[in-house]
Formats: C-alpha cells, structure tokens, sequence
C-alpha cells in the first residue's frame, strides 16, 4: 500500500497506536496521521481514499482516542471533521469551562485536519491582545483585547474597505473573486514565527538555498508583526499555538547570523513589548489573555470565521471572510486534471497559498457559559479556611495522603499512610457542598456527620472490639520496611480507584503493589539493586494505563507500565520488567517525578543534581540550582512543564521544562511536602511549622498562611475539584482546608 521511497522507513508498534484520524493532503482527502503512545504522531499521504480505507481496517481498532467521548471504532477514524465534531462531547465540556480556550482550540485544529506534520495545516490560533507598546498592561481593559468576531483583515476599516472594493471589482472568468490573495496560515508564515528553532531553521535554509531572509522580513518584533496585520494588504496571519506555551521561540539560543535591520542593527532575539520582561513572562500573559473572560465571551465567534459557518458561502462574504479559490476543500479535484503540467502548477498553488481548515459547523457555533452563571457559590461569603480534622487513634504521623475524589468512582475515597505503616481508605462524600455559616443556616439543626467532605475509614473506627487486632491487620503494611530509610509522602503511590496501594522502602530491595481491601501483597516487584527510596505515578483518568517511577538508593530509577485491565505492573513476558532504565545520579535518588503527557521524568538525588529525563531513557537535561542549594529533596511538575523544586530546609527554586531557571526563594520554615494546582499556576506546601501556605508558582511570592496546624504537615493533596486541600500532620490527624484559587486570580480578586 505505500510506495517505496528511498532513506524513508520507520517502524511503529500496534500496541503503541493510541488515535487514528483521516487527513487531508493538498486538499485531497487521501491521508492518515497516527498518534502514538510515545506523543509523536506519523502522516501518511495514499493514492486514494480507497487506500485509507484499507490501511485504517488493518490497522488496530483504537478511533480518535478516548479523549473526545467518541466511540473507539473504525467508523470513527473515518469520520469526516464535521462528523467528529457532532459526536464529540468537547464543546460542551468548553462550555461548562471543564477544559481550557486553548485546549478547546487545540481539539478544534485537530480534528479539522489541522497538524505539526504538514506545515501548510499547521494549527491556528488568534491574536488576542492590541496592546504591544505600553509599559503596563491591564487585563482588566477592554481595549487591550482584539475583536474577535472579525478576521484579521477587516480590523482596520480603510484596509477592509480596501479588501471589500478588490471583491467587488473582480473580474476574471475562471477565478472567482476574493477579499484576500494571502491566507491566515501557511508553511511560510510558520517557518518565520519559528525560525530561530530547530528544525524549523534547518528546513527553512533548505527551502531557501542555504540563505536566510532578507532582514527585514525576518520575525524581529511582536509590535511590528502586529503592526503589519494592520496595514499591509498582503499581511493577514494569524498566530500558532507556540505563541502561548514556547518562550524559547523568541530567543535566537542558536545565534543564528539574521542580518541586520534597517537601522543597522544585528536581527537576534524577538523583541518584546514592554509589558514583558522576559519572553517566560510574554507567554504567560499572552496565555492568561487567552483564558480571559473578554476572549472567553467571544472566542465562538472567531471559531465561527475559522472554523465554522463564516468560513465561506454568502455569510463568509458579509463577515469580509474570502479567500482565494484555491484554500478551499472541495474547490478542486486533482485526479480530474489529466494535464500533468496543470497538475503540478495547481499542486504548487495549494502548496503556497495556504490550506483553510475543514469546515465544522453549518450554524453559529454556542457561547461559553460565564464564570458568575457557572457557579454563582463563588461571588457569596467564603467559607472558613478549616473545613473539618479527622484524628486517627495510631497518633503516628500522616506520610501520605492521595485524594482520588473522581464523583464517576464507584467509591471516591482518600487514601491516607502512617508512619508505622498502617493505611486507611477514608471515605470521600461528593455530595457535601461547603456552606457559609449564616445566620438561616445556624438555625437549622442538621446531622453534622452526614455534612461533611470526609469520613474515617469504617475497618479503623471500629473501636473496644475484640475482633480489632484482626481488622487491624487489614489496614496494615506489614515490618519489612528498611530501618535506614525515613519514610515520607513519596514511599507510595495509589491506583485512581484506590483499590491498590504501591509502597517501597523493603529491605529487600522491592516494591510491593497491596490490594487495599484486604492488604494482601498482589505483586512484589525486584529490579532494583538498592532499597527503592520514591515512587511517582503518571497522570492518568479512571480506566487508562499508566507509568509508576521508581526511584533507588541504586542511584537508578526505573520505569514500570501498570496496566489498568489486568490491574497489575506489567513487562514484556510473564515476569515485570522496567520499560526504561534511567542513569546520571551518582548518589541515592530522594524524589521522582512523572509525566506522560509531558513524556518526562525528573529525579534528584541527595546532595546531587535534578536530572531530566524522556520516558524512553534518555538524559536531556539537569537543572542548574541556585548557588548553596544543594541537596534536592522535594519535586512537583505541572502539566504546562513548570517544575518546582524544594531543596533542604526551604528553599525552593522553580524551573521551565527546558531548564531556565524562573525564580528561587529560601523559606523560614523546613519544608517537608509541596504540591501544584493543575494548571501549575499555585504551588502548596507544608512543613515543620505546621503551616500549609499557598504561592503563585512563577514568581514564588507567597499568597496565603492557611491557620497553623497542631503539628509539623507532612503530605498534601488536592480534591479532583480542586476546591479542598488535605493536610496529614504529624500528630496522626488529617486537617481539610477550603480552598478556592480564584481568590488569587486577576480577573476575579475585585470580587472577593
């Protein structure tokens, strides 16, 4: 089925194919991209749609994915655009603010054939912010955002009017008229957004014989290239989805030679607009100008010129929308074209003039719901700080807490671990609903017990029985623990559903999967040829497989797959093996970190650096600390890649993916535990002070003291909804705290 082509092979496995979707290649509907679990994707361009048929029935039956609530079956990798979009449950989860504009934006390039592997598709993204010149920006201003029910060209009026009279004076007997010669997004715009990254810089070079632009060409400027949208009839681009998360876009690290401006001055990195004091911090605010409420109540409309019914036809005409011929899907077919001259001149046209993405709505695309109609609880009286403490009768400190509070789990729990190795499955109620202490509410007796987030372990409230020594067994992990080893937050890690409890730290040199039903040992894991010091889990929904890390006194850290049908950790025969193996540390590890999204692992060692690695084993990096930082003790990664980590006593540094360092800070308390906020825009932390304090991650300038705690807090976790914050203590009780991000939040402080 595929043509042989010279220096071209690749291997893939089909355990490894997680998505499958139908694509677009100039225009044609006769390709395929596969996703695969290593976060790369593969494009195949066939002869014929009846090829891709073909291919996709051979190939293993995984659909779009999981993630778009659409059925995993043949038919749907198959789908057209428009078909995927009606089946998917993506814009509703938009609409209830369940994910984010930028991933909402991501999920609609993608599946209107928009890919990093074809860069005349590449995906789109909006300008949203005007203001690239003053020395303050305020998010709060209306006049700092960009309309976004016009596109582009029709921002400024003269230069719509200009584009209005071109279509209406059109004359031409086999092209049809247009508003714009250029497109919005095109292999050549993306090579000049990225051309100070690799490989983009190379395949530009390529592209152009070995030579760069001529200077003034050249991405140089974010005002100008705004400035340009504006003015220049010929300028009509949109932006990519880098804009938003890679700072290193705006550095020339390489020192590539660009020439020299108009001034005379050499071309090196971007230049930013005042406001941003660093290209991290341009990113930063360009993403929070993204998530805005001004973007959020009006991004529908710029999806509905994009992507939607004002892409073309006459309300595309009455939206200033046009686009030459050639952008459309449909406008021509090329197996019609028997003149292989015409052919290729046609191809070369799509090639150049840029791809308009599928069309994915035939009517207005729905609003976003606003943040007040959402959840009107958040503008009324905060609740107290402390919402409830649950005192354990052991005393002995709480190492570990993981809150797997999913309301879709047959039985939300929260999973706590001692120090003498005793653990509970506390049960986690869904239903409770914080309540203000109002006067009405004062007054109306109510079963206080039944009216709280958490409720004890019913194996350990069993209290004066004499079958308790034998239900205490249950709860127990048993005295095979290493005496030289201090048991702390990252010894275990728990399945989503916390039916099983991981734990390390065995003198023999394991780690032991327990089945916490019964605490019976399920699987004893040797691979290790230390005592195994820390455990991490990837993050993973309720029925995917996941990564567990496992770090050791061996110097290593090894890479296991848990396999959520079997519910066991897996290898390549009957025995477990490590899927990876990772080196570089020269002294025990003290902390792991995982992330499959990311496909990294970050580790540290004692007195040792914090390495990074891929999920396949390879070292990309280690983390440059701050001068008399030294031993890394404490490691938290976000999604976005921002890694923090925590040092001895307090100091604390916080680190880009790519190994900038953002910012450190040396803390008056010895912390013992940290934890970030899903998006990693707040790290939590907890130490011998018994104080949980909350700090925005980028700056690390501490935001609130919740009330002190009896006693030193030795783990942390955050509830699914991210609306309560757990706290084990080191007197055996747990402390659930109130916690509400958007106190924090620009938008949203004036209210509170």
């Amino acid at each position: 089925m595929l043509k042989y082509c010279d220096h071209l092979h690749g291997k893939w496995y089909f355990s490894e194919v997680r998505a499958i979707f139908s694509r677009r290649y100039l225009l044609q509907n006769n390709a395929i991209e596969i996703f695969l679990a290593s976060r790369t994707s593969i494009m195949f361009a066939f002869p014929d749609q009846m090829t891709v048929k073909k291919v996709i029935k051979a190939l293993p039956r995984v659909g779009v994915g999981i993630k778009y609530g659409i059925p995993q079956t043949r038919r749907a990798s198959m789908m057209s655009a428009r078909q995927l979009m009606r089946n998917s449950n993506m814009t509703q989860k938009w609409q209830r603010r369940e994910i984010s504009n930028f991933e909402y934006l991501m999920f609609l390039n993608t599946i209107a054939g928009r890919t990093y592997n074809d860069l005349n598709q590449y995906p789109v993204f909006p300008w949203v912010l005007t203001n690239y010149d003053s020395k303050d920006l305020d998010l709060s201003q209306p006049s700092n955002y960009r309309d976004l029910s016009k596109p582009i060209g029709a921002l400024n009026p003269s230069r719509r009017a200009y584009f209005e009279d071109r279509y209406a004076t059109w004359e031409h007997e086999s092209i049809p008229p247009f508003h714009y010669g250029t497109h919005y997004s095109t292999a050549a715009f993306v090579f000049n957004w990225l051309i100070r990254v690799e490989p983009f810089t190379t395949m530009f070079l390529s592209l152009q014989g070995g030579k760069f632009d001529y200077p003034n060409r050249i991405f140089s400027s974010i005002s100008l290239s705004w400035k340009n949208c504006q003015r220049d009839t010929s300028d009509v681009k949109e932006l990519i989805p880098e804009f938003f998360f890679l700072p290193e876009m705006f550095v020339n690290s390489n020192r590539y030679r660009l020439g020299l401006n108009e001034e005379g001055k050499p071309i090196a990195d971007v230049e930013l607009p005042p406001w941003a004091s660093s290209p991290e911090e341009f990113v930063r605010i360009n993403r929070m100008a993204l998530e805005s409420e001004f973007v959020s109540c009006q991004l529908h409309q710029w999806i509905d010129l994009i992507f939607g019914y004002k892409q073309k036809g006459p309300e595309a005409l009455r939206a200033t929308n046009c686009f030459y011929y050639l952008t459309y899907e449909g406008s021509v077919d090329l197996d019609a074209i028997q003149d292989k001259v015409m052919r290729e001149a046609i191809e070369n046209q799509i090639r150049n003039f840029g791809q308009t993405p599928s069309q994915l709505l035939m009517e207005p695309h729905p609003p976003r719901s606003s943040a007040m109609h959402l959840s009107p609880m958040m503008f009324s009286t905060i609740p107290d700080d402390v919402c409830m403490t649950m005192k354990f009768l052991s005393n002995s400190p709480v190492v570990h807490i993981s809150a797997n509070t999913y309301p879709q789990l047959p039985n939300p729990s929260v999973v706590t671990v001692t120090m003498h190795q005793q653990f509970a499955v506390n049960k986690w109620n869904s239903a409770y609903a914080a309540v203000a202490q109002s006067p009405s509410y004062a007054d109306t007796p109510q079963n206080q017990a039944s009216n709280l987030p958490l409720s004890m372990d019913a194996v350990l409230s069993i209290n004066n029985n004499s079958n308790a020594q034998n239900q205490m067994q249950r709860r127990h992990l048993g005295d095979n623990f290493s005496q030289n080893l201090k048991i702390r937050f990252n010894c275990f890690v728990t399945t989503v559903d916390s039916k099983f409890l991981i734990a390390c730290g065995f003198w023999d040199n394991s780690f032991r999967v327990f089945s916490t039903e019964t605490a019976k040992i399920v699987q004893i894991i040797f691979g290790h040829y230390g005592v195994v010091t820390c455990l991490s889990r990837s993050e993973c929904n309720i029925t995917s497989d996941c990564y567990i890390a496992s770090g050791s006194a061996d110097c290593t850290v090894l890479l296991w797959h848990w396999n959520a049908r079997t519910q066991t950790i897996v290898g390549e025969g009957e025995v477990p093996t490590p899927r990876a193996t990772l080196t570089g540390h020269e002294q025990p590890v003290s902390s792991v970190v995982i992330s499959a999204e990311l496909g990294l692992v970050v580790s540290g060692s004692y007195g040792g650096p914090v390495l990074v690695h891929t999920t396949f084993g390879d070292l990309l990096r280690s983390l440059d600390p701050p001068n008399s930082f030294i031993s890394p003790e404490n490691i938290a990664m976000s999604r976005e890649g921002v890694i923090v980590v925590n040092y001895e006593k307090g100091n604390i540094a916080a680190f880009t993916i790519n190994g900038k360092r953002l910012r450190h800070e040396s803390h008056n308390d010895n912390l013992q535990c940290l934890l970030l906020s899903r998006d990693g825009e707040y790290l939590m932390t907890g130490g011998d002070k018994g104080i949980v304090e909350v700090w925005r991650t980028f700056n690390l300038a501490l935001l609130y003291a919740f009330p002190a705690c009896d006693s030193s807090v030795r783990s942390l976790a955050l509830s699914h909804d991210q609306k309560f914050l757990l706290a084990g203590l080191a007197l055996g009780s747990i402390v659930v705290f109130h916690i509400d991000f958007n106190r924090w939040h620009h938008e949203f402080q004036q209210r509170y």
